[in-house]
Formats: structure tokens, sequence, C-alpha cells
């Protein structure tokens, strides 16, 4: 009897034994065929989030003198630049230094590009708009206008809403298409929950690796501001866009 317990215990622990074996090499195999949320990339020097198509950056004077035609043939493990938002203009009559360099370089190599103007809260919106638009010709092929607005220099709530509207209204007048907001979540929770559900969101940041927190859709994801890519010398924001080729050239003015 006593031999039969000794058999049955054995047996008990080599059954435990084998099934921890089991369970571990299933959790294992498991955790290296799922995807990781992101990769990091030598060439561009940071991590890029897994399951996005279309990759771009946004540059302004802060980036230098671009040579465009090395930033259209890099390339690192399939990801390549699809798109580049440029800046144009700041509050009521700055132009950004490398603009109109930017603008012409960026359509010889066929990027798509789009120009974003930076919105100075305690400036006039309609002579912002004005601003922007005596600068920017956009054409089929390029992307909607970008209203920059992260700062609200103490303008309360309800006045912010209202300039940065004005704004808007008269830049889809001038192009007839809606702008786009570019902005971090914090900013958008605090001013925008309310009244541009309407309007196309750039959303920026940088501490989650597989999608903004954000519960509100968006159209492009600034995922990252310490990016290198060739022909840039300074660090530069990449981004991503929510969708495919056919989204994305959908989004293009046409």
């Amino acid at each position: 009897m006593a031999r039969k317990k000794k058999r049955s215990s054995g047996l008990f622990y080599k059954i435990f034994f084998w099934l921890c074996l089991l369970i571990t090499a299933i959790y294992f195999l498991t955790k290296l065929l799922t995807p990781k949320p992101h990769v990091f990339y030598p060439g561009f020097q940071i991590e890029i989030p897994n399951g996005f198509e279309i990759h771009g950056i946004d540059v302004s004077k802060y980036q230098n003198v671009i040579n465009w035609k090395e930033v259209k043939s890099m390339e690192d493990n399939g990801i390549k630049i699809g798109f580049v938002f440029i800046k144009a203009t700041e509050g009521t009559s700055i132009v950004d230094d490398q603009f109109r360099r930017n603008w012409v370089k960026a359509e010889e190599q066929n990027i798509p590009k789009g120009a974003y103007h930076f919105f100075i809260a305690t400036r006039s919106p309609k002579k912002q708009a004005d601003n922007f638009i005596q600068m920017v010709n956009l054409k089929s092929g390029d992307m909607p206008p970008v209203l920059d607005v992260e700062k609200s220099l103490g303008i309360p709530v309800a006045e912010m809403q209202k300039n940065v509207k004005t704004w808007l209204d008269e830049v889809e007048k001038h192009y007839g298409i809606k702008p786009v907001i570019y902005t971090n979540i914090d900013f958008y929770e605090h001013y925008f929950q309310t009244g541009f559900e309407e309007y196309p969101l750039w959303i920026a940041h940088y501490l989650q690796p597989e999608k903004p927190r954000i519960e509100k859709s968006w159209v492009f994801w600034q995922h990252s501001e310490k990016g290198r890519i060739d022909g840039i010398s300074a660090p530069v924001d990449f981004n991503v866009f929510y969708g495919d080729s056919s989204d994305f050239n959908n989004f293009l003015i046409h």
C-alpha cells in the first residue's frame, strides 16, 4: 500500500513538472510571436510604433537647411518618409525663415506636404489667418492646412475657443477644406473637447508606445521629437498617419 502511494506521488510530480514546462514554453512562444508595440530603428535613432503604414516628419527653421533629396531617399527596414508638415507662419506677421525653400524643395522630391501656422493666443485670429493665407498656396496633392495651437497665454477658455474658431473659419473659407488642429492631449482635453469634433486631429503624445492616450479619433500622431534622418542636421519630429495609402490619398486636397 505504501509503495503504491509512493508510485502515484512520483507520477504526480512528473505530470506537474511537464505541465510547468509546457506553460513556460507557451508563455515565451506567445511573447516571441506577439508583435512588439514599437521597434527601435537605428537609422532614425528612435523607436517607431508598429502597425502603421505611412510615416512622416514636421519641420521648421529649427531643422536648418534641409537636403530634401537625402530625406526622400532614406529608408530603414522598409520605413520611408511619406509626408512632411512644414511651418509656414506664426502670429500676425512672422514667416518661418525656411518655409519658402522647404515648400519648393519638398515638392521637387514629390513628398506630400502640408503647411502649418503657429497660433499666438493674444494676437488677432483674423490677422493670423491672413498671414497664413498670404503665404501658403495649396493645390491638389497637398495636405489640408494645420493650426498648431498649444499655448493659451492666460486667455480664458471661452475666448480661446472663439479665437481659434475664427482662424479655422477664415482658413476653411479661403481653401474650401477643413483645417487640421495640432495640439497635445492635455491642451485638447482642456480647450477642444466640445465644439471642435468636426476638425481632423493631429495629436502630440510621446509617453505611450502603442497609441496616444486619447479617446477622440485622430488622423496624425506625433510620437517622437528626437528622430534623426539623412539630410537634416537637427533632431526632428516623427509622425504616423492613421490609415493606409488609400485613406491617405483621400485625405489629400483634390
